[in-house]
C-alpha cells in the first residue's frame, strides 16, 4: 500500500483499509509531509502515538485558532476561530472552557445521565422484541443528539432536523457529497441556535442555554453568535462521534462474538470495556493545528504557518502501547486511548460520552442475547470521521 493516499479525499477511507495503511506510515515514516495539490497547500501528517500526544500538548506552539480539522484549514481557516472553544487558544480558551464546562456539572449532568438511560434501555427493549432492524437509524441516531438536546433544552419537534444538518455538515453516505451542502449546514445550525439564544435571553430558564446566554467571559456577557457556535460545538462533539461509537460497538460485538459473550455474561467489566470500545471505534480520525514558530516533530522540521495534522486513529492502534491493538479485547488495562483527545482542549465532553456508551452496554447486557450482523454496514464518506452509516443486525432477546 502507498504512503501517496490522498487523506484529503474522504473516500480513500472507504476504498482503502485505513488500519494497514496507518501501520506502514508507523514502520516506514511516522511523520511525513502529505504533498501539496492544485488548489490546496500540503501538510504534515503525524502517526505515532508518542508524537500525537505531544502535539495535542503542545498548546504554545501549535495552535487551534485558525481551524483544528483539516478539511477547514485547507480552505483558509475557520470563520470561528477566537470564538468557539475548540478553535481558541489560551487565554481565552481557559476562561470560555470554565464556562462551558458548567454544562457538564454534575447538578446539570445528573438528570441528562438518567434520561439517556431510560431512552437507550427502552430502544434496545423494543428493537430486540422486534429482532431484524437497522440499528443505526433504529437506536444509534435518538440517542446522542436526544442527549445533547436535553442538554440544550432543545424543543422536540426540532430535534430531526437539527439531526438531519448535523449529519451534513460532516459526512456524507456517498462518495459524491457536495462540500457547500455541509458548509448550508452548519450555517442552518447555527442560525437555528442563534434564534434559541434570543429566546432564552428573552424569556431564561433553567437550561444550558440559557446558563450561558447569562454568563460573562473576559468581562463581558457573550454576544448571539458566540453562544451559538460553542453550543454547536457541544452537538458537533456529542452527536456525531457517540453515534458512530454506539455503531461500532454493536458492529465489534457481532464480528467478536466472544467478547460480546463474555459481557453479556458479566465476566468483563463494562466501564473497562467502555474505554476498549472507545479506542476501538476512534469516530474522529484526526486532529489539526498551524505551527506558530519553527519546531521539531519526530525528528522533522515544521515551519511556521505549516499545517499539522495527528491521526488519533494511528495513535489509538500504535503497537509500541496497545499489545495486538486490532485485536478487540473489552479487558484491556491500561488503555491510555487518546480518543478524547489530550491536554488543554481535552473534550469537555468525555463523561457524557461514556456514560451514553455505558448506557447502551448495559441495556443490550439486560435485553440481549445474541447479536448477528445481517448485511456488510454501509461507511459514512469522511477523511475526519469514522465509522458507518447503517447496520443491519438481528438481536435475539434474552430469555426470562
Amino acid at each position: 500500500m502507498s504512503l501517496s493516499l490522498d487523506l484529503t479525499d474522504p473516500a480513500t477511507f472507504v476504498e482503502n483499509d485505513p488500519h494497514a495503511f496507518w501501520r506502514r506510515v508507523r514502520r516506514e515514516q511516522p511523520v511525513y509531509w502529505h504533498p501539496k495539490a492544485p488548489g490546496r497547500p500540503g501538510f504534515w501528517v503525524v502517526a505515532g502515538y508518542d508524537d500525537v500526544l505531544s502535539c495535542h500538548g503542545d498548546f504554545k506552539r501549535l495552535s487551534s485558532a485558525r481551524g483544528n480539522v483539516l478539511d477547514v484549514l485547507l480552505r483558509g481557516g475557520d470563520s470561528a476561530g477566537g470564538t468557539m472553544l475548540a478553535v481558541t487558544d489560551r487565554p481565552r480558551h481557559r476562561h470560555l472552557r470554565t464556562l462551558m464546562l458548567r454544562a457538564f456539572s454534575p447538578r446539570v449532568l445528573d438528570g441528562v445521565v438518567r434520561r439517556v438511560e431510560e431512552r437507550t434501555a427502552e430502544l434496545i427493549r423494543t428493537v430486540a422484541e422486534r429482532g431484524s432492524f437497522d440499528f443505526a437509524a433504529e437506536v444509534a441516531e435518538h440517542v446522542p443528539m436526544n442527549t445533547i438536546c436535553d442538554l440544550l433544552s432543545v424543543p422536540v419537534q426540532d430535534r430531526a432536523e437539527l439531526l438531519a444538518w448535523n449529519k451534513a455538515a460532516l459526512s456524507s453516505d456517498g462518495p459524491d457529497g457536495v462540500q457547500l451542502d455541509a458548509l448550508e449546514a452548519r450555517n442552518e445550525i447555527v442560525l437555528y441556535l442563534m434564534d434559541l439564544v434570543f429566546e432564552r435571553r428573552a424569556n431564561p430558564g433553567d437550561d444550558v442555554i440559557s446558563m450561558i446566554a447569562g454568563a460573562e467571559v473576559d468581562g463581558r456577557p457573550l454576544t448571539p453568535e458566540e453562544i451559538a457556535l460553542n453550543c454547536y460545538s457541544l452537538i458537533l462533539g456529542g452527536d456525531e462521534s457517540s453515534r458512530m461509537t454506539a455503531i461500532s460497538s454493536v458492529l465489534a460485538f457481532a464480528r467478536h462474538p466472544d467478547q460480546w459473550r463474555g459481557l453479556r455474561k458479566g465476566a468483563i467489566d463494562v466501564d473497562t470495556a467502555v474505554e476498549e470500545l472507545l479506542r476501538w471505534a476512534t469516530p474522529g480520525m484526526h486532529f489539526a493545528r498551524t505551527a506558530l514558530v519553527d519546531l521539531d516533530i519526530g525528528g522533522q522540521r515544521v515551519r511556521a504557518g505549516d499545517v499539522v495534522t495527528f491521526w488519533t486513529t494511528s495513535a489509538n492502534n500504535d503497537e509500541s502501547v496497545f499489545a495486538a491493538p486490532r485485536v478487540l479485547d473489552l479487558s484491556r488495562t491500561p488503555n491510555r486511548h487518546l480518543t478524547f483527545g489530550h491536554g488543554p482542549h481535552f473534550c469537555v465532553g468525555a463523561a457524557l460520552g461514556r456514560a451514553e456508551l455505558s448506557a447502551l452496554l448495559r441495556a443490550l447486557v439486560a435485553f440481549v442475547d445474541e447479536i448477528e450482523l445481517d448485511a456488510e454496514p454501509a461507511r459514512i464518506y469522511s477523511n475526519f470521521l469514522y465509522g458507518h452509516s447503517s447496520l443491519p443486525v438481528t438481536f435475539r432477546p434474552r430469555p426470562y
